[in-house]
């Protein structure tokens, strides 16, 4: 086994410590697959591992994808390849052995090492199989992520895009400076909502965004809706999905203040909580029944921005752990609140 010359070494070699942090840098190499551009740092590191003479990786088609040491002849390569290939099995031809790569219970590739004890490189390809397994979830997660946000997308309200673009039109004869202005703050909210920029923005891209968004209703509502927002600065260069805060701003004013008689108020805030940061978008509207609530984070929720929050709920879950979903606090008639709670710093949710 891979900790069997560790063992053969003097007890202070620091040989474990080694190991470990190999097994750390190898999986870290190969995040993005067999053919990424990690591989050939992960022969390498493989090689040291094991202390062989020379480690290959290869894909299903006998092509060696990264080499670390004397590479072997092609013909001599080849014929290992064609033996772990057709028996699923290790094959062992001195100095050479390879043994396949199995991933989610599927022959991948192979790993092969000259001068090497079989017995160890069987351990090793496990490790190399799980780091791609690991590479594999990341990329189905990532592909989810982005087809639940382009879901979102296309599931701007045209019920907001119709009363936005109604509310400049009456405004253009009464008000043609403030419709200027409206119109916009319309063409911002539409190039942000629709940007091809990547799978995260900051909170202050967000929030700015949001404002946008809420100076649009508030026209609509003839100023009679009251907008406070409040923002640490410490959160505000903080990443967070794209398209996060605004699906729950218009959830609150669709459902939450539209259907209220008389003025309503919505709030949004954002603070730290230690390594969390946190952000709130409250109103004092209608509110709803807490199984009412429940139902929409399942994607249901009769009609009331279930399948908005729903797939907000979603993706914080997807990128940050089943932990991180939305928080709906809320009673009949007394209005809604949803929190939002994600970690400050998580690795791979940069903006960058």
């Amino acid at each position: 086994m891979l900790g069997d010359r560790m063992r053969r070494g003097r007890p202070d070699d620091g040989r474990t410590a080694a190991v470990l942090a190999a097994v750390q840098e190898i999986d870290a190499d190969l995040r993005d697959g067999l053919t990424g551009r990690g591989a050939a740092s992960a022969a390498r590191r493989l090689r040291r591992l094991l202390r062989a003479g020379a480690v290959v990786l290869a894909d299903l088609d006998a092509r060696p994808v990264a080499v670390a040491g004397q590479d072997p002849a092609p013909d001599e390569l080849a014929a290992l390849l064609a033996g772990v290939y057709e028996h699923a099995g290790s094959v062992h031809r001195p100095p050479w052995v390879a043994v396949p790569l199995i991933v989610a219970g599927e022959l991948s590739g192979a790993l092969a090492a000259r001068d090497a004890d079989e017995a160890e490189l069987t351990p090793a390809a496990a490790l190399v199989a799980r780091s791609l397994d690991h590479a594999a979830l990341r990329r189905a997660r990532a592909r989810i992520t982005q087809a639940e946000l382009r879901t979102l997308r296309a599931q701007i309200s045209p019920h907001f895009l119709h009363n936005a673009l109604a509310v400049i039109g009456a405004r253009i004869r009464t008000d043609p400076d403030r419709a200027r202005t409206l119109l916009n703050d319309f063409a911002d909210y539409l190039r942000y909502s629709f940007s091809t920029q990547g799978d995260y923005a900051t909170v202050a891209d967000e929030l700015q965004a949001v404002q946008t968004y809420l100076e649009l209703q508030r026209a609509r509502f003839d100023d009679r809706m009251e907008l406070t927002v409040r923002m640490a600065p410490e959160i505000l260069p903080v990443a967070i999905p794209f398209l996060v805060i605004q699906p729950i701003v218009e959830n609150a004013v669709r459902h939450g203040l539209e259907p209220k008689p008389g003025p309503g108020a919505i709030s949004v805030s954002g603070f730290g909580e230690g390594p969390l940061c946190v952000i709130e978008v409250e109103d004092d509207g209608v509110g709803m029944e807490p199984e009412q609530a429940r139902a929409i984070l399942a994607g249901g929720g009769g009609g009331r921005g279930g399948v908005g929050l729903a797939n907000v709920d979603q993706r914080l879950r997807t990128v940050y752990g089943p932990e991180y979903g939305l928080v709906i606090e809320t009673a009949r008639g007394g209005g809604t609140k949803v929190v939002i709670r994600v970690p400050k710093f998580m690795r791979g949710v940069t903006t960058r």
